[in-house]
């Protein structure tokens, strides 16, 4: 059998054996709160359940995987991980493949024999679809599945972590519906850890940037699957006597340079060594402007004689060679020696390297200010671009909604059609327009348009609108409120969910929008973040720690929208069908 296919059998066999043995867990934790003629339902589930998983754990142990890697230093546990990488007809055949076996075990276990033939049907078909992915797989030269294989090691403290937040999120949750439903206590624990479950697994993608943002280049790889636990390489501050560096002030703004000529007038020509931006730049300055300052020299092990020695590389050979200053033990004290780099290990400890994200801001041109152009850029897109909306859209609602003048029905139906108009219809006209009127490279474009209004903005606006009583409008203008009066002080409190959702779809789409800054901006002071992200990714995606790194930065503002405005994000959800309220 195939390595890989015995490392899915043997990961499906630990994750469903784990999946056993904590439902049977979390029933034993229902036991406490449940009544008692649930009591020996529940025993019954708790114990098949117990039975199945250590069933399966105890086949998964006996499975001998290929080429598998020994556990981590420290940990007691490696959850195995697995992934397929493949094209569209691959997926279409393994969804299909679990939809024929569901309904083939759905229709076994019919209660009749109408409900038997329905589900054997729909497994033929299934089976029909399936034969026909594996065909247009098979028939496709460049289709081909990559196995993506790692672990989540696990030590005794952080096993007993998760555990227990898993029961005790679990319980907490079952005793709070238990106040409002006491039926099926067993069934809402479970529901409650599934659903705590997925949200660890469907977080992993942010949790595997996140971390990666942390990584040193040496942990994007590894032979023992993904690195989750990252490792930062000592360091210490060590005077270089053959080739200092020195502060030295630069167009504004200090970098670090080291020296490459001193002429007599005692002008001294220097090369830049950061921000990273400017590196193999060169400058000339006085003397007495430079400030010399330590470098961090790596702190690394070697082999001397049969003896580990710890000291730090004092020079980088031009043959790749390190020189090592030895620090310890007392026998090499002092001594200096060169070697080959893999005669070279660093030392290296759990940490997080924060370096990552200077680093990553120091690449960006000199001109944007480490970024901060960017993201000046994407808030004035996007303030502009929310207040042109919410203002805009609620007006033009307001007067189809409220409003009596000839053919407004007529007009309405005419600004819903434009609904049915392709972006790529109006691109090349608006580019006209806004090359015409002299605003190419400038941010105008991507946000004068939001104060003309959104025909879908507009329709849920005025649904909304609908909705409010004429009395209190009427009650308004006999107090003598104008229209405008009415509209700001009256109708628009009334409407603030749909607003707030308005607000978010406008905030995002503005935040990610990449397209529009491709057609309309060229300069770099004037890209938002999204492009300018784009172009980190072309000039940096060898360096995946730095990638990931300005990609976190770019989410954080987008991430603290969601956990403050997490009602509105669900009412956008619902609000996606309205039909009038």
């Amino acid at each position: 059998m195939h390595p890989n296919l015995i490392y899915l059998l043997a990961t499906a066999l630990t994750w469903f054996g784990w999946g056993g043995l904590l439902k049977a867990g979390l029933s034993a934790v229902s036991l406490k709160v449940a009544s008692d003629s649930e009591r020996p339902l529940i025993v019954r589930s708790m114990i098949a359940s117990a039975l199945v998983g250590v069933l399966a754990l105890a086949a998964s142990l006996f499975i001998q995987i290929p080429g598998a890697s020994a556990p981590a230093a420290g940990s007691v546990y490696q959850l195995r991980l697995i992934w397929f990488v493949m094209p569209f007809c691959g997926w279409l055949g393994f969804a299909s493949l679990l939809m024929l076996i569901v309904r083939i075990a759905q229709g076994s276990l019919a209660i009749n024999r109408e409900e038997r033939m329905a589900r054997f049907q729909a497994a033929g078909i299934w089976a029909v679809v399936t034969v026909a992915a594996a065909f247009w797989f098979r028939s496709d030269p460049t289709s081909d599945i990559q196995v993506l294989r790692g672990s989540i090691p696990f030590d005794g403290k952080w096993l007993a972590i998760s555990l227990l937040l898993i029961f005790g999120g679990a319980m907490a949750m079952a005793l709070a519906a238990q106040h409002t439903a006491s039926r099926n206590l067993s069934r809402t624990v479970v529901t409650q850890a599934v659903l705590i479950a997925g949200s660890v697994v469907l977080g992993l993608p942010f949790v595997f940037l996140l971390v990666t943002s942390f990584k040193e280049d040496r942990d994007m790889a590894s032979p023992n699957g993904i690195v989750w636990v990252p490792k930062v390489s000592l360091t210490r501050p060590y005077m270089d006597p053959k080739n200092p560096l020195y502060e030295v002030p630069f167009n504004g703004q200090t970098v670090q340079a080291t020296l490459l000529d001193q002429k007599p007038d005692g002008t001294v020509k220097m090369d830049i060594f950061k921000p990273l931006s400017l590196r193999g730049t060169t400058l000339e300055t006085r003397r007495e402007s430079m400030k010399e300052i330590p470098r961090d020299a790596p702190i690394v092990t070697a082999k001397v004689n049969g003896m580990v020695g710890t000291g730090i590389v004092v020079e980088e050979m031009d043959s790749g060679s390190r020189r090592i200053q030895f620090d310890s033990p007392d026998a090499l004290k002092g001594t200096v020696k060169e070697f080959s780099p893999t005669e070279v290990e660093p030392v290296r400890k759990d940490g997080l390297r924060w370096q990552n994200y200077p680093d990553a801001l120091s690449y960006l041109p000199p001109e944007t200010m480490n970024g901060l152009v960017y993201l000046k850029n994407t808030l004035i897109l996007v303030i502009l671009s929310v207040v042109g909306t919410l203002l805009s859209c609620s007006l033009v609602a307001y007067g189809f909604s409220r409003l009596q003048f000839p053919g407004r029905d007529q007009w309405f139906a005419i600004l819903l059609s434009t609904m049915m108009l392709p972006a790529a219809v109006t691109l090349l006209p608006q580019f006209l327009i806004f090359r015409t009127l002299g605003w190419i490279d400038t941010l105008y474009p991507l946000w004068v348009p939001a104060f003309f209004g959104s025909a879908f903005n507009v329709f849920l606006l005025r649904q909304f609108f609908r909705g409010v009583p004429m009395e209190l409008e009427d009650a308004s203008k006999i107090d003598g409120c104008s229209y405008l009066k009415a509209f700001w002080s009256i109708m628009l409190p009334q409407i603030k969910p749909a607003l707030a959702v308005i607000f978010i779809w406008t905030f995002l789409g503005a935040w990610n929008n990449f397209m529009g800054p491709l057609i309309y901006i060229n300069s770099p002071e004037n890209m938002p973040l999204s492009y300018a992200l784009q172009l980190y990714q072309g000039d940096r995606s060898t360096e995946p720690g730095l990638l990931m790194a300005f990609a976190t930065l770019t989410m954080l503002p987008v991430l603290a929208l969601f956990f403050f405005m997490q009602k509105y994000f669900i009412e956008g959800v619902t609000l996606s069908g309205l039909g009038g309220r």
